[in-house]
């Protein structure tokens, strides 16, 4: 109970203090983590290892690939190739569709790509969208970033499933074909909620630039097929690199999965990106690449968003060195809640310490030797116990996550609208899914 009660106290402390005392939310993760470790009796020294550890690994995961995707973003913008981008795709999907275009959009790039990931490459595309149809950033972010959410926690090949089917000896085809209708299903409250409740929130998507500057640079804007290219190809490369690390090898064992397998790492992936950005402007000059010029521009652009990330991985691995998970899942262990157990105890784990990942596999650990006994033991059984631990661990993004910061740093929101917005969401979405899941658990198990 104690480390409940830290916890909470911690979180309260980190909303208060960046929203009321307008202190930096970099030194709000950090004091809280600080604070969590004193007041649960964590060894100094684990204190300090695991907020170094933290933010070393998170930043070691996307440090880069923020740094990479906002140079692509900053190009974009410049060139206006961003905004002939959108002008085309307007065309074809209205400008009351961009909410359900971000959603769908992010729900298919997430089944191989990490929801981080996925989030800074569409960045740039999902703020020129909405400056050009004229509506709020906050409905298309959460739309996207609800999008990302729905298959990373339940379609494989994202690592938290594939454990997890692994974990508990599940039929991976059929955690992948009863994953894909139940994330879209749940995707479809998701979708609701951006655009009934967060659309509501009025965030101008570039505060910057006026009409007549966006219309100015569109003279000279590159094509839309050329502007997508930083874009899509580094897309492609990681989801071909997925392809390569099938059971089946696909692409073989030899020179050509090498190539692709460096080349679809995201980080290689979106530096390749970054060079293909740089021929969208009509002339590239040696300055753009400096620390003036729009290269400079992209680095002063990504380092907030990445010291507040690194902050939430170090907020998250705190919690996850203490022995809050292993409590919370021995506790609920005990309980006998059929078919919403799972959900139950990967959604505790995900809120309390931030990682779906780490949710998904703790779970799957802790229910594996429970399985018989709880009398799931048919395919479709352990199918559907993967997919409820992967509902649960979507619920909730907030302060320990690192996803919770990307959506709401690169969408100009505060803590405060990024509890009310992200965090509320991901909670609908997760329930949703569990929702359906139980439907589905009525009929066939």
């Amino acid at each position: 109970m104690l480390l409940i009660i830290v916890l909470v106290l911690c979180i309260l402390f980190i909303i208060l203090s960046s929203t009321k005392m307008k202190l930096h939310p970099f030194l709000a993760l950090l004091l809280g983590a600080i604070g969590f470790g004193l007041f649960t009796g964590m060894p100094l020294k684990n204190i300090v290892a695991s907020i170094n550890e933290g933010f070393g690994e998170t930043l070691g995961k996307i440090g880069i690939v923020i740094i990479a995707g906002t140079i692509i973003g900053t190009f974009l913008e410049y060139s206006g190739g961003a905004f002939a981008l959108a002008e085309r795709i307007l065309k074809i999907i209205g400008k009351n569709h961009v909410p359900l275009a971000m959603s769908l959009i992010g729900y298919v790039i997430s089944i191989p790509v990490f929801s981080d990931s996925g989030f800074v490459i569409l960045a740039p595309l999902n703020k020129a969208l909405s400056k050009r149809a004229g509506i709020s950033l906050a409905g298309t972010a959460i739309a996207l970033s609800l999008g990302l959410s729905a298959t990373h926690c339940l379609v494989p090949p994202t690592p938290g499933p594939i454990a997890a089917a692994g974990e508990l000896n599940a039929d991976l085809g059929l955690v992948i074909l009863l994953g894909l209708p139940v994330s879209l299903l749940a995707l479809v409250s998701g979708w609701l909620f951006a655009v009934k409740v967060a659309a509501k929130t009025p965030i101008d998507p570039n505060p910057e630039l006026t009409e007549k500057e966006i219309k100015s640079k569109m003279k000279g804007a590159p094509t839309a097929i050329y502007a997508i290219m930083p874009i899509l190809v580094p897309i492609i490369l990681i989801v071909l690199r997925s392809v390569t690390e099938f059971p089946s090898s696909p692409l073989g064992e030899g020179t050509v999965k090498s190539i692709i397998s460096f080349a679809g790492e995201p980080v290689i992936a979106l530096l390749i990106g970054v060079l293909l950005a740089f021929g969208l402007p009509r002339k590239l000059h040696k300055d753009m690449l400096s620390d003036l010029g729009l290269v400079g521009k992209g680095l002063r652009n990504a380092a907030i968003i990445i010291i507040i990330t690194g902050a939430g991985g170090a907020f998250g691995k705190v919690l996850q060195n203490s022995a809050l998970t292993e409590t919370i899942g021995n506790a609920l262990s005990n309980t006998t809640a059929g078919i919403w157990l799972p959900f139950i105890i990967a959604a505790t784990i995900k809120t309390a310490q931030g990682s779906s990942t780490v949710a998904i596999i703790t779970t799957a650990s802790i229910l594996s030797p429970l399985l018989s006994s709880m009398g799931f033991t048919t395919e479709i059984a352990k199918a559907l116990i993967v997919l409820s631990i992967g509902a649960g661990s979507m619920v909730v993004s907030h302060a320990n996550d690192s996803f919770f910061w990307v959506v709401t740093q690169m969408s100009h929101m505060d803590v405060k609208t990024g509890y009310r917005l992200q965090s509320l969401g991901t909670l609908i979405l997760g329930v949703s899914a569990a929702i359906i899941i139980w439907i589905l658990a009525l009929f066939t198990i």
